[in-house]
């Protein structure tokens, strides 16, 4: 098999050859796959020949289904993806390729790993050579420009997804043709075969009202569109494209939509490995995702072994079980947009809470002074982790108060303190009750130690009505936020009870509502906490300068 021009900067070097014909394809625009369009150009090259044979392009099901796939003489000819890797390197293994239906009917089966024989936990799964990975230093053909391209204007996304489409360009010819076929069917779409909502339309997106992710999946895409306007950049400084496509300029052979498409492909699949140099962190590695499903719980990671890309198992499989592998410490709304699922068993599943010191404040640098001094920001991020909402409203109680001091004494007061002070209180529970043990009516001493919370090495003098001002405000907020979502919690579960429930509108709805778990959580924490209060007639101190909640 001719597997030329890719080992011309990838394997090793054969004899030169003609730049290859761009393809024709036959899809339906409405609605094809990255991969399957993404090679109409703009411009075409008087300098590339033309396609002269059938064989050479890829057919589509059928325009009504708008999806291309490879024809069956195609299929014949190379045969599956696991096929292809064994010809070309792949050794014994202990995986197989199954299929499930999709979703949509329209589209094909979703491919995926499974176990060809019963695996235990440590056995290695499948061991793919570097020869059959893609990596940036492979792609630029030079360590130095991939790490500068990196670090510069351009991720490794956009390398990957740029060198992908020029190979597309192949047709047939691509060494990685039964790769990109693979990843064609695949349409980007992750192991609940819905795509990232980066490809979603705007009334899809609203199915994100209320939730932060939706304004997350549009600025994610206006900085993809900047990634876009960058491309040239790519290709002039990369030897190995230039040579390869000397008159096909990545901003006129490529749309934005078609790049966009082939971004959001990549980044559904690409592998971030460990302990390798920078130009060969991200990773494309064929039989790794989206053929292999991520999951929260999962320790199972594709790792970079001495030539080669291997996969252990963390637990036992039967024959014909789908493998898995650890996607990271990543929060469901990162999940969505990078993979197009939630998890939701997910212990790394957070919610952010941004507050800020107020800058109007006579005393807003001695606070900032202080605040940096015990390990906080001006304006500071907070996360809340499902299951510790109420670990979480602890941590922030102290940098909220420190925005409540009026009074210069006071101010003068928490600035001279040094030290972690009330060593013996080791919650607020225990606080309350020590304060109200010595009737401290009028001020309430709250010196909460929570473990590992930098910023309590300060103890502020809080009177009752201010500490119920800033648990007003921290319930307030969180009321504010839950009424920013358009449905219910008992709506959302009504939701996903429909087994007919569209599989977009499915995962958003999942997304939601472990949102509004964790704020429901926060909410409650904060009330369980007034409550605690000595004094429940006490009205909330005016806050003049309270901090702000972004």
């Amino acid at each position: 098999m001719d597997i030329s021009p890719l080992r011309r900067h990838c394997i090793s070097p054969p004899p030169p050859r003609p730049l290859s014909a761009l393809p024709r394809l036959s899809v339906s625009l409405r609605r094809s796959p990255w991969l399957a369009s993404s090679f109409l150009s703009i411009h075409r090259r008087r300098n590339l020949c033309c396609a002269s044979s059938s064989s050479e392009t890829l057919v589509e099901e059928g325009r009504r289904h708008g999806e291309a796939i490879v024809s069956k003489k195609g299929d014949e000819e190379f045969g599956d993806l696991k096929s292809w890797m064994h010809r070309n390197g792949l050794p014994p293994c202990k995986v197989m390729l199954k299929e499930r239906p999709s979703h949509d009917k329209k589209h094909s089966p979703i491919h995926y790993v499974a176990a060809s024989e019963d695996l235990q936990a440590g056995d290695v799964a499948f061991s793919v050579p570097n020869s059959l990975v893609v990596t940036l230093e492979r792609v630029l053909g030079n360590e130095t420009i991939a790490e500068l391209l990196a670090t510069n204007k351009l991720s490794e996304l956009a390398c990957l997804a740029l060198y992908l489409m020029y190979e597309k360009k192949q047709g047939k010819k691509s060494f990685w043709y039964p790769y990109i076929r693979e990843l064609d069917r695949q349409r980007g779409r992750g192991q609940m075969a819905v795509e990232s909502p980066l490809l979603w339309s705007e009334s899809e997106l609203d199915y994100l009202t209320g939730s932060p992710t939706k304004a997350e999946a549009l600025e994610r895409a206006e900085g993809i569109k900047r990634e876009y306007n960058e491309l040239d950049t790519v290709w002039f400084m990369a030897g190995s494209l230039f040579q390869q496509y000397p008159y096909d300029i990545p901003t006129e052979a490529f749309p934005f939509e078609i790049f966009k498409q082939a971004f959001v492909a990549v980044q559904s699949c690409v592998v971030h490995l460990q302990k390798v140099s920078l130009a060969r962190r991200f990773a494309l590695v064929p039989l790794g995702p989206p053929l292999l499903a991520y999951r929260s719980n999962c320790k199972a990671m594709l790792t970079a072994v001495d030539g080669a890309v291997q996969l252990v198992v963390d637990r036992a499989y039967k024959a014909g079980e789908s493998i898995v592998v650890w996607c990271g410490p990543q929060p469901n709304s990162k999940l969505l947009i990078n993979y197009g699922f939630v998890d939701e068993d997910n212990a790394y599943d957070r919610l952010v809470v941004e507050a800020a010191l107020n800058t109007d404040d006579p005393q807003y640098q001695d606070k900032r002074m202080v605040a940096q001094r015990n390990g906080k920001l001006s304006i500071q991020t907070f996360h809340v982790y499902a299951g510790k909402e109420r670990e979480a409203i602890l941590d922030m109680l102290p940098y909220l108060r420190l925005g409540y001091v009026s009074d210069p004494s006071e101010m003068q007061s928490v600035i001279s303190s040094q030290g972690p002070i009330c060593l013996e209180i080791l919650s607020y529970d225990d606080a309350l009750r020590t304060s109200s043990s010595l009737s401290l009516s009028l001020s309430l001493r709250t010196c909460v130690l929570v473990r590992q919370s930098a910023l309590l090495n300060f103890m502020l003098q809080v009177s009752p009505c201010m500490e119920r001002a800033v648990l007003d405000q921290l319930a307030d907020y969180f009321k504010s936020r839950l009424a920013r979502y358009p449905t219910t919690l008992s709506e959302d579960e009504s939701l996903l009870a429909d087994p007919t429930l569209n599989p977009k509108k499915r995962v958003a709805t999942q997304l939601v509502r472990s949102e509004k778990k964790m704020l429901t959580a926060c909410l409650q924490a904060a009330v369980d906490l007034i409550d605690q209060l000595p004094d429940h007639t006490v009205s909330p101190c005016p806050a003049p300068y309270a901090p702000i909640f972004k």
